[in-house]
């Protein structure tokens, strides 16, 4: 990445219109570890029809998930540097932030239609860029997904790689993972949620989505997010 992108990418404003998009409409982020369940509950939630699923944009190359090589348009809009840099300059995202060494963000265009639409607008992001949201509105609901334990964790990222995973990738995931709590655990805006019987984890989702919060719930839950860093830190 070259450092004039890098530099837009730091010093990126948000468009006003975009600012008063975003406080109108209702936006619900789904956060968490590798292997916590994202993909799966947004799915899940999106058959209820009332929500919109914000299809983010990034310049990593598709992956495979489950056997299956991830479609544009779909899981991402797949993208090269040129168009990122494109988009920054004409306002075209709500957030766009390096990680992992690649770019990820979420355009203006797709929170025009799920407000265009009258729907909750859902999506997959990463910690930072929910801090990017939050600078804008303090009304964006981030949910951090996690596993039911450590082991737990470690055996559904076995059975969801197998032996095809590089042991330098899953390095990396788990180093990401462990930044990503230690960042979000230094927040005092996320819902945690822990995805041990899906039905359960999509039913708790959907009422945090629609403002029903359990405190007791959340600080249990939130207790398992500090232990799995404690084992990452370990």
């Amino acid at each position: 990445m070259y450092p004039g992108l890098l530099q837009k990418l730091e010093n990126y404003q948000l468009p006003s219109k975009a600012i008063e998009l975003i406080g109108d409409t209702k936006i619900v982020f789904l956060v968490g570890v590798t292997g916590a369940g994202k993909d799966t509950v947004i799915h899940e939630l999106l058959k209820s029809g009332e929500y919109h699923n914000i299809v983010s944009h990034t310049t990593r190359p598709p992956r495979y998930n489950h056997g299956v090589l991830e479609q544009n348009g779909v899981e991402y809009h797949f993208v090269d540097l040129k168009t990122v840099e494109t988009m920054l300059d004409d306002g075209g995202f709500v957030e766009a932030k390096q990680f992992s060494g690649n770019v990820y963000g979420t355009s203006v265009a797709e929170i025009q239609m799920a407000h265009d639409e009258g729907k909750i607008a859902i999506t997959e992001i990463e910690v930072q860029g929910v801090a990017e949201y939050r600078k804008v509105s303090d009304t964006v609901t981030p949910i951090f997904l996690l596993p039911p334990d450590f082991d737990t964790w470690q055996q559904r990222l076995n059975q969801r790689h197998g032996e095809s995973v590089n042991p330098q990738d899953l390095a990396k995931r788990l180093n990401t993972a462990k930044t990503e709590l230690q960042e979000a655990l230094n927040k005092d805006y996320f819902e945690y949620v822990v995805n041990q019987d899906l039905p359960e984890t999509v039913r708790i989702a959907g009422e945090i989505a629609h403002g029903n919060f359990s405190r007791e719930k959340n600080d249990k839950a939130k207790t398992v997010a500090e232990e799995l860093l404690a084992k990452l830190n370990s």
